[in-house]
């Protein structure tokens, strides 16, 4: 393709039309570099939203899982009897059969409640909501060493692990427990004790995260709570065929039940995500992104091809094609692409590094949005150049005499 782009002119000549006139190409490569920062953020949000609400769906620890099929996410479940994890257990392949149970509770930040405690005013002491995850003990559902290592603790009553990675709001746990081994603060109005630490990581919808027994969850949502689990998680025998298994179990469960795969579950919470009116949002932002540089770059090669018509229309003269000419234009927006890429590309590796200090939740550039805003940025260059040759062809060797 490049020796296409080289092959009847010098390979300076789209550099030196770029970098004439310096004040264009920095306006041009700025221009190149917000787009890119633009949509860098927005697939980066977008990806940050998905994927952190698939963190719980990942640490998992079983093989397949129940699930309410009136439930298109965890965030806002269906429950299902918990009758079905002994039906599911009876399968053949089936080894354990163990409930999961989410829900919220108002979180209060134990600085708030000290002050409101000093100054005898009732304040809001209601704070934000944290997810709540419990499970016996005895039946780990969680593939978190943290969380493995500290159950013992769990089996007093009114009790909870606390997710070092909650957001600022929740107040500054980690290092309260550090420092005293016991913090105690409100919890959906009850007392409640943080016992240790773990690392799961917020999300923009939850804010933090806790941890408890099944029978200190019986004292915030009553004794029939347990009857109703939110998610069952089945572990198999060695040996056993996944597939066969979950054939089986939903042949054997009523409609009502979906048997899912961990990739499965992951994929329908992403799908869910992704028809979310946040996740639109997001996307029509990279939409919003690429439509600017395509704009941008066009009006540079434009304004370039207009103050530079009479070279063009003397190169014509001179025996170039319109084609040798019409590839110098594409090799100009391929180079814009390619330098406005790259601070685009540094700034928002930065930009992903705040957010993740402001929001607690984990940014990273990933390679796949990397290659996927880059092609886009060859694309938005390419699209421009292909629409700035319109103004190339009126180039007539007539002019120049």
């Amino acid at each position: 393709m490049f020796k296409l782009l080289f092959s009847r002119l010098p390979k300076p000549l789209a550099w030196a039309q770029l970098s004439h006139q310096k004040v264009r190409l920095a306006v041009a490569l700025t221009g190149v570099s917000f787009a890119n920062i633009l949509m860098f953020t927005m697939m980066g949000l977008e990806a940050l939203i998905s994927d952190g609400t698939t963190t719980l769906h990942e640490t998992l620890r079983g093989d397949l899982f129940l699930m309410s099929s009136f439930s298109p996410t965890l965030r806002f479940p269906s429950t299902l009897p918990r009758a079905y994890l002994l039906q599911a257990n009876a399968v053949d392949g089936v080894a354990t059969a163990a409930p999961l149970y989410l829900n919220l509770a108002n979180w209060t930040n134990p600085e708030q409640l000290d002050a409101t405690v000093e100054t005898g005013e009732e304040g809001d002491v209601f704070g934000t909501q944290v997810r709540v995850i419990a499970f016996n003990p005895a039946q780990p559902v969680l593939d978190l060493p943290q969380v493995d290592a500290q159950r013992d603790r769990l089996n007093t009553p009114q009790t909870v692990l606390f997710d070092e990675l909650s957001q600022p709001s929740l107040g500054d746990i980690p290092q309260q427990w550090a420092a005293t081994g016991d913090v105690q603060t409100l919890m959906g109005r009850r007392r409640v004790t943080v016992v240790g630490l773990f690392s799961l990581g917020s999300t923009v919808i939850e804010k933090g995260n806790v941890v408890m027994s099944d029978l200190t969850y019986t004292r915030w949502y009553g004794d029939n709570s347990l009857k109703q689990v939110t998610l069952g998680v089945l572990t198999l025998e060695p040996g056993s065929d996944r597939a066969t298994v979950q054939a089986q179990l939903q042949a054997h469960l009523p409609e009502t039940v979906e048997v899912l795969t961990q990739d499965e579950l992951i994929a329908k919470e992403q799908r869910f995500t992704a028809s979310d009116p946040i996740g639109i949002i997001f996307g029509f932002g990279s939409t919003v992104g690429f439509v600017v540089g395509i704009v941008v770059v066009y009006q540079v090669l434009y304004t370039d091809i207009s103050d530079h018509l009479p070279e063009y229309a003397t190169l014509k003269a001179m025996g170039y094609s319109d084609g040798a000419l019409l590839r110098v234009v594409l090799m100009e927006a391929m180079l814009l692409a390619i330098l406005g890429f790259i601070p685009g590309f540094t700034a928002s590796v930065g930009l992903y590094q705040v957010l993740t200090a402001m929001t607690r939740i984990p940014l990273a550039m990933k390679g796949a949005v990397a290659l996927q805003v880059f092609v886009l940025t060859l694309v938005m260059c390419g699209a421009s150049g292909a629409i700035a040759i319109r103004r190339l062809q009126s180039a007539d060797p007539a002019d120049v005499f």
